[in-house]
């Protein structure tokens, strides 16, 4: 026992060396047990023969051993374990069982090709050799030792140490006969002698906010019941069908009422439920939610992520969130999640020098610190790290059924001088600022996850002037199938403040956006970003009185479902709300009420069913052929028109938008077609709680050529006014 005498002071690479069974030192023939038992009193082995057991000799730190003349099997052999005052138990020995990782995935993980890492990392329920347990797997090949530690055994990191798996970086343990639902973390003694403790960064589950340990789940109970959205999808090319996103925060979406219900949620199928009744309304095609990994910090909205692979408490369990999928697929709506692979925080208990160094991130803070955001960044050019990244997008899809993607900050993660002053950044090989790891490790992303899931959507939050963006790897793109579109955001906001009267002298504002409208997909946002920290709702950016303020929302909506491109709307928007979003409260749901709130909300919904059912606002949403002006230079009053077509039939749709409060009566265009035009939608009808000046409901094209078009129309154009006309046929 010399050997073991100090054992619970020393740093053990790996405690399999000397734990289990091995042969005795010194002597031809026979085996050394040696088992670690912390806080037992004495040990015992059960005799397989159902005879007599054999006690084990202590050394009164936890450390017991027996000679043996033949092999134990480890599913077999139990211990019974005796401790003063309580009752004793059995149960099997973890030192005696057999490494959990094979060879395969050690190569694989090393590679950065493990994809599904988490069926292999982390805290799990298994059975191994036949017995029911928890395994437990971590990267963090710079520690001098690791250890499980948890309520299971009093938070001791001299316990349960773990194995080392040599140049994989990993260490693992096998416990068995515990059950699932344990609290737990790992112990590190790292380099300079310090020991850490750090959340599993693979936990599917983790405690509520402010606890911060990670939870072992018991796996799904969930039945899936979305086959045939899932097939649809599987089967469908994205681009070109109607796509119309609801963005939300689900903290703050709706919360329960109750006015003592500070820092309480709804549960995820009761916002589930909610919501998709909300959307049979709205018509939205798809929600996208900011991010439900696990935060610490509500006021992060979920950006500053501590849990890649769980689901936040705060709304549930993670069949609560599988059932709030489900429930929305079955309904006939997607779900989008935004993911944050472009930096992680500083947390103690999280990523940040997980195993006392740079692991995750850099170790130069010119390369692994992000200066806005105080936060740091992942280290691309690192196989592990991009495995862990790359098989957690893999993971929401697989596990969740998630239907996409929407990458944050993608900018940030491309450019090394992003928001750095000279100095303050270091160049890529060839001397340029472009980081060329996260290039690669954005291509790899989105080959895979076309790869493997055929259909889902990757979409860049990405806002400048990156070329191919949203183009196949092949071509030399970076492979994403949507790219929200900053530029028409600013430029569209930017015009709308001004007062209509100024509105001639910045034209361009609107047109400028369809000199590149065909260089990548885009997604129209109005997100979160533009409706906080002071800048305001959307209603309030709005010039003029009230009348005005909700007249010019109304005419913006219009504007931007007719325009080419996906559309997204951030939450309240589609109530005109007047005050900023905050996420301590629940939008303003009581404008539903009134009027001239709740008639922006069902122009939108009407928008989105417009967007549904003409396949002129969506098919070739992407292609040029699909857009033409009719009236692009019309500055003096503020007139816009063009014409949205299906390539395929050459069916048209004609939008005209008067971005002044003066009505523009008998106002002359040319139209591809004669006959009549039906007023499909006029955002100035009195549903929507405008004044309902118009056409009554349709105007006749004469056969008479005007400009480049073989038919002219005239129309009664409304104040602050955008109408929507179809060839009646």
């Amino acid at each position: 026992m010399n050997v073991f005498q100090n054992f619970p002071q020393l740093p053990l690479h790996d405690p399999f060396q000397w734990l289990g069974q091995h042969p005795r030192p010194g002597r031809r023939g026979g085996l050394q047990l040696r088992l670690l038992e912390i806080g037992c009193d004495s040990l015992f082995l059960q005799d397989a023969r159902g005879g007599h057991e054999l006690e084990l000799q202590g050394n009164g730190q936890g450390l017991f051993e027996l000679e043996l003349t033949t092999t134990l099997d480890a599913s077999t052999v139990l211990f019974r374990h005796v401790v003063a005052g309580k009752p004793d138990w059995i149960a099997h020995s973890p030192w005696l069982f057999a490494p959990l990782l094979d060879d395969m995935e050690l190569h694989l993980f090393k590679e950065g090709r493990l994809l599904e890492s988490w069926k292999s990392m982390g805290g799990r329920a298994c059975t191994h050799q036949g017995v029911d347990g928890l395994r437990f797997v971590v990267w963090a090949p710079n520690a001098r030792q690791v250890s499980v530690v948890g309520d299971f055994n009093g938070w001791n990191p001299q316990a349960h140490p773990m194995r080392n798996r040599g140049e994989s970086g990993l260490w693992e343990l096998f416990l068995p006969d515990q059950q699932p639902g344990l609290r737990y973390k790992y112990s590190l003694l790292v380099a300079d002698g310090r020991r850490i403790t750090k959340a599993d960064p693979y936990s599917y589950e983790t405690c509520l906010r402010p606890e911060t340990a990670s939870i072992v789940t018991s796996g799904s109970a969930h039945t899936w019941g979305d086959e045939s959205w899932i097939d649809a999808r599987t089967t469908r090319e994205p681009l070109g069908q109607p796509l119309s996103i609801y963005e939300l925060h689900l903290g703050s979406w709706r919360r329960p009422w109750n006015p003592d219900a500070e820092g309480t949620w709804l549960n995820y199928r009761e916002l589930a439920a909610q919501l998709a009744d909300y959307l049979d309304g709205t018509a939205f095609t798809h929600v996208e939610l900011l991010p439900v990994m696990e935060h610490p910090f509500d006021g992060s909205w979920g950006y500053q992520v501590t849990g890649y692979f769980a689901p936040s408490r705060r709304f549930g369990s993670t069949d609560d969130f599988r059932a709030f999928v489900d429930l929305l697929h079955q309904r006939g709506y997607g779900v989008i999640l935004d993911w944050v692979p472009a930096h992680f925080p500083k947390d103690d208990f999280a990523l940040a020098r997980f195993d006392g160094s740079a692991l995750y991130e850099h170790e130069d803070p010119r390369l692994g610190e992000h200066p806005d955001w105080g936060t740091l960044i992942f280290n691309y050019g690192r196989r592990e790290v991009r495995n862990f990244l790359i098989s957690n997008a893999l993971y929401w899809i697989s596990e969740y059924h998630v239907d996409g993607l929407r990458v944050d900050a993608v900018a940030s993660m491309l450019y090394l001088d992003y928001s750095r002053k000279e100095g303050e950044w270091l160049p890529n090989a060839y001397g340029g600022r472009e980081n060329l790891d996260a290039i690669d490790f954005l291509r790899e992303l989105n080959t895979e996850l076309f790869r493997q899931f055929p259909g889902v959507l990757s979409i860049a939050e990405e806002s400048t002037s990156w070329p191919a963006v949203s183009r196949p790897v092949y071509t030399g793109g970076l492979g994403f199938n949507y790219k929200w579109n900053m530029g028409w955001m600013h430029d569209t906001l930017r015009y709308m403040q001004l007062d209509p009267v100024h509105r001639r002298f910045h034209h361009d504002l609107l047109t400028f956006s369809m000199m590149y409208a065909w260089h990548e997909n885009f997604i129209l946002v109005l997100s979160h970003d533009e409706v906080v920290h002071g800048k305001g709702s959307l209603l309030s950016k709005m010039p003029g009185d009230s009348w005005q303020k909700l007249a010019n929302l109304r005419l913006y909506y219009g504007w931007m479902w007719c325009h080419p491109g996906a559309k997204l709307l951030f939450m309240g928007g589609e109530l005109g709300q007047y005050s900023e979003w905050s996420e301590g409260k629940d939008i303003d749901w009581r404008l539903q009420n009134h009027q001239a709130h709740s008639g922006v909300q069902r122009l939108v919904g009407d928008l989105n069913r417009l967007l549904r059912e003409r396949p002129e606002l969506h098919v070739a949403e992407h292609r040029q052929e699909g857009f033409q002006w009719v009236v692009v230079d019309d500055a003096v009053n503020s007139v816009y028109a063009f014409i949205r077509r299906d390539p395929r039939t050459g069916a048209s749709v004609l939008v005209v938008g008067n971005f002044t409060p003066v009505p523009r009566n008998q106002y002359v265009l040319g139209v591809p077609h004669a006959g009549t035009w039906q007023e499909r939608l006029n955002t100035d009808s009195s549903l929507y709680g405008g004044t309902d000046h118009g056409n009554g409901g349709s105007a006749v094209a004469w056969d008479e050529h005007w400009g480049e078009f073989p038919a002219r129309l005239s129309l009664n154009l409304p104040p602050l006014g955008l109408l929507v006309l179809v060839p009646q046929s």
